[in-house]
């Protein structure tokens, strides 16, 4: 009988085991949630400690002709760029032939306030120079169409004092760095980080790419429509956005910089230090669970990206879409949730349903939700065929109808829920709303 029990236990014992899922099975699955909702469409790579815990593709290639994504597949990666840019720059002033104090003057004489703008200017976005994607009919040919577009247009503040995202500054960084350097922007990132990381698979012309592990991009990718995005040529993006390539290649771009490898400890830290709004040199720095992310995200017609790191503890993932639509940053923090133990929730694919007004004002009132971080009120109105639920500092939801008394939000940043219960009176009486796995309730007092 001992026997026994000690065969039933051990079976049990292992059963249990092998019923756990790993923390590459878990993202698997929050990313196959992702692509059967509609949410994403591309590959992927998630590693920890030189470990890959999953690099798989989800979708398709090109839908005409049936081919799927896979950890070969070539994405357009857009402004994950500029940490390239960025990298290339720091390089330069370790090998002394740049300093970050050098001004705009000293390579386009005449440039208005040019004296006032430095290298760190337009690395961190605090240059004044105006975004040049903002003008609707200038796309820049060359580099002379660049600097005399930009020469006719104010500053948008005064250099050092604001700070404003702008292609404009690392597109003068990539012409720098040919000045400097005496070969093309194109061959210094070749010379100074792909053949070094041996990455084979990047590159700069993807609009003359011929491959067939090339993704088509799409700027629409639903169930009932696809729509192909434009390629543009690689001179509009240049040096803030041309560079294409593989989740596996931009693997090797990160364990090259947690190496050092491309360039030393120094110009790392100098890259991660925010100077204003979180931007570094070509990274956002940001804290996650009590840790502190790097992380860049890229979007071009036909493609969206993200790239997140936690340096000191060499987690890296990396997601790649060959559809337009936005929100990679939101399921990045999702599969950090997994690595970090935290809650998350694995989407499902939404099918909204359209309510009579008469329905919909029912649920129009003030509740009181408690929250872990203490209660707060929570508004739902009708406007404009609409219900709207907004919370004093919070954003507007617009709440779409999956049930009678089941909403999911518009918002794409989250995975919410909120569901609608009545009393014993017949009356709505109380609110319950579900984010990431974690739910809270609130009654109606109005």
């Amino acid at each position: 009988m001992k026997r026994i029990l000690t065969i039933i236990l051990t079976l049990s014992f292992s059963s249990v085991l092998f019923s756990q899922e790993s923390e590459g099975e878990k993202i698997d699955k929050l990313l196959t949630g992702y692509t059967d909702a509609g949410r994403f469409n591309g590959s992927a790579l998630i590693a920890v400690n030189d470990k890959i815990l999953l690099e798989k593709g989800y979708g398709y290639k090109n839908f005409r002709d049936n081919s799927l994504n896979d950890t070969s597949t070539i994405f357009q990666i857009a402004s994950i760029t500029k940490q390239f840019t960025a990298s290339i720059i720091l390089k330069l002033v370790e090998l002394k032939k740049l300093s970050l104090t050098d001004n705009l003057c000293k390579f386009y004489p005449g440039y208005p306030k040019g004296e006032n703008i430095t290298i760190q200017n337009l690395l961190n976005h605090t240059s004044g120079i105006i975004d040049w994607t903002r003008s609707i009919n200038f796309s820049p040919k060359n580099e002379k169409s660049l600097i005399d577009f930009l020469m006719t247009k104010p500053l948008d503040f005064p250099p050092g004092t604001s700070w404003s995202y702008s292609n404009s500054n690392y597109s003068l960084l990539g012409y720098i760095i040919q000045k400097v350097s005496g070969i093309s922007y194109e061959n210094a990132v070749r010379k100074y980080i792909f053949i070094p990381l041996q990455m084979r698979h990047s590159g700069f012309d993807f609009k003359n790419l011929k491959s067939k592990e090339k993704a088509t991009g799409y700027s629409v990718f639903s169930d009932s429509t696809k729509i192909e995005g434009v390629v543009y040529d690689s001179v509009g993006p240049f040096a803030a956005g041309e560079i294409y390539s593989t989740v596996g290649d931009l693997y090797k771009w990160h364990k090259g910089l947690q190496s050092h490898k491309i360039i030393n400890m120094a110009s790392q830290e100098l890259a991660y230090t925010p100077l204003i709004n979180n931007y570094g040199f070509g990274w956002i720095i940001d804290s996650l669970f009590s840790r502190r992310i790097i992380s860049h995200s890229g979007n071009i017609s036909g493609f969206n990206s993200n790239l997140a790191r936690i340096i000191e503890d060499n987690t890296f993932v990396v997601l790649l879409n060959n559809k337009e639509e936005s929100g990679l940053e939101t399921i990045t923090k999702n599969i950090f949730a997994v690595l970090y133990d935290q809650p998350y929730s694995i989407p499902v694919k939404r099918n909204p349903i359209k309510l009579d007004e008469e329905i919909l004002r029912k649920y129009v009132g003030l509740y009181e939700v408690k929250s872990p971080h203490g209660p707060f009120l929570g508004e739902v109105s009708f406007r404009k065929g609409k219900l709207i639920l907004e919370s004093h500092g919070g954003p507007k939801l617009e709440l779409i109808a999956e049930k009678e008394n089941c909403f999911f939000d518009s918002y794409e940043d989250t995975e919410g829920e909120v569901e609608f219960l009545t009393g014993s009176n017949g009356l709505v009486d109380k609110i319950v709303i579900s984010q990431n796995g974690t739910s809270i309730s609130g009654k109606r007092i109005r």
